[in-house]
């Protein structure tokens, strides 16, 4: 990638150098834990491109705030920030109508710790994760495992979900079972609409799991790679598919967070 431009990388190419490249993940959360998971891919790679030292991030003012000044001559880090649009939809009966939706433009408004100069700087801690405060926040619930042929690893259905006792990789199967939920594919499954293709849903929720265990340094993330290749069975992962990835990672990772409501 040192040939792109920050703004040109999409969604599907943070995904692919995050399974391409064991680690990227956990140092991205190491530092900016507080961006979503999309964004600490993006300004991890950034940095790899610049050579400059993977560290906190914050804007100009920011910076300026804690006591410490952007170096002269150093160029910002861009990310990608959401913004709500609205587009002209038409309903069935005929009638159109606004509808909001998100939309995301790419900003250069951030610094990392290495360009900046001032007073002692020393970095928020990581923060923990509680398995039990992410299904309060997610409204997910878990259930017995009832599932007679031991080689299932676990299952989803609606909102519950449940882990055999003897799972080879407990937690990438419960992170697993949670993306199902939270990308909404067990909500297809007692729905009408068209679901997303098997091979997909698994390799999303896959995806999923590895963001989610790397990040959290939980085991598994591994062995998650090597699963998302063979359910794309060598296609490239659409990049709407990607976007909806790092959607559900983010909102695992926030729910465990002791901050989180």
């Amino acid at each position: 990638m040192s040939q792109v431009e920050a703004k040109e990388i999409k969604w599907k190419s943070l995904l692919e150098q995050a399974v391409k490249e064991p680690g990227t993940v956990s140092k991205a959360y190491s530092a900016f834990w507080n961006y979503s998971t999309g964004n600490q891919i993006l300004a991890t790679i950034e940095c790899y491109m610049r050579n400059i030292p993977v560290g906190p991030l914050a804007s100009f003012m920011a910076w300026k705030e804690k006591g410490r000044h952007v170096k002269k001559g150093e160029k910002a880090i861009g990310l990608w920030m959401p913004v709500t649009r609205k587009r002209t939809i038409t309903k069935e009966d005929g009638t159109e109508e606004e509808a909001g939706y998100t939309g995301f433009i790419f900003r250069n408004h951030w610094f990392v710790l290495a360009q900046t100069d001032g007073a002692e700087y020393k970095p928020e801690p990581v923060p923990g994760w509680s398995k039990e405060q992410a299904l309060v926040a997610l409204d997910i619930a878990e259930t017995e495992f009832t599932e007679t042929n031991g080689n299932i690893q676990g299952y989803a259905i609606r909102r519950q979900f449940a882990i055999n006792p003897l799972a080879q990789h407990p937690h990438r199967t419960l992170m697993h079972e949670l993306a199902h939920v939270v990308l909404g594919h067990t909500a297809e499954m007692m729905s009408d609409s068209e679901r997303t293709p098997r091979n997909l849903e698994e390799a999303e929720a896959e995806a999923t799991a590895m963001l989610v265990c790397e990040s959290l340094g939980l085991p598994g993330a591994d062995e998650a790679r090597g699963y998302i290749q063979g359910w794309l069975r060598g296609e490239g992962i659409p990049d709407s598919s990607a976007r909806r990835i790092f959607g559900a990672a983010d909102k695992i990772l926030k729910a465990g967070r002791p901050s989180a409501k």
